[in-house]
């Protein structure tokens, strides 16, 4: 499902990537992948953006850029199985099928909660991420009533059954933790730089209804 949303989101994906290129190329791009996970996914937004950058110079008659990308999770995300297996992979693709123009690409970790601050002010080009944002940073507050019992008995997450206080909890926590986003990666990009966020979203106040991106 990850993997197909990424895809359902690469035309705004290149879309964003062009214009950040035309606007200002500099010598070094500098990107975060926020809650990359350890998965076969972690480096596909990746490869989309070098894709992208890759032709957007082309067609501008620019030399490509060196690419400086920081793979972000919490602390205990598995780092190891990316740089053991996955991110040697990905720079045997990219030798293989780009040459000696994105030899130059550099990706190390940063563990950390996306929902506070990680970077030097002013200092990411692009901020992509996929599939991360519609975890809550921590259990809603108010989900027991004074005498401690459940307000949400038998769920783990907002269903048929939730009382309206409860979705209430649960939206609450969910502007808190995207404001607190948003703010953080509002001090850490350069001015002009691009973010590129797809998450799991409803049209529909019912819990129960259908999930859309």
């Amino acid at each position: 499902m990850q993997k197909k949303g990424i895809l359902i989101a690469k035309p705004i994906l290149e879309e964003s990537i062009a214009e950040l290129c035309r606007q200002s190329l500099p010598e070094c791009i500098t990107m975060a992948e926020m809650g990359c996970s350890s998965g076969p996914n972690a480096l596909l937004p990746l490869w989309e953006v070098i894709e992208t950058i890759d032709s957007t110079c082309k067609q501008l008659n620019k030399k490509s850029p060196i690419m400086q990308v920081f793979l972000n999770d919490r602390p205990g995300n598995d780092f190891n199985t990316i740089f053991r297996s996955i991110v040697p992979i990905f720079e045997q693709k990219l030798k293989k099928e780009k040459g000696s123009k994105f030899e130059h690409c550099f990706i190390a970790a940063m563990a950390g909660n996306f929902y506070g601050r990680l970077f030097p002010p002013h200092s990411l080009h692009f901020v992509h991420s996929s599939y991360s944002l519609h975890w809550c940073s921590q259990v809603p507050e108010g989900l027991v009533n004074e005498s401690g019992i459940p307000l949400n008995k038998g769920n783990i997450c907002m269903a048929k059954t939730s009382p309206p206080s409860v979705q209430e909890a649960y939206m609450y926590q969910f502007v808190t933790d995207f404001t607190a986003f948003l703010r953080s990666r509002a001090v850490e990009m350069v001015a002009g730089g691009g973010m590129v966020l797809a998450f799991l979203g409803k049209s529909n106040k019912n819990p129960c209804y259908k999930y859309g991106s």
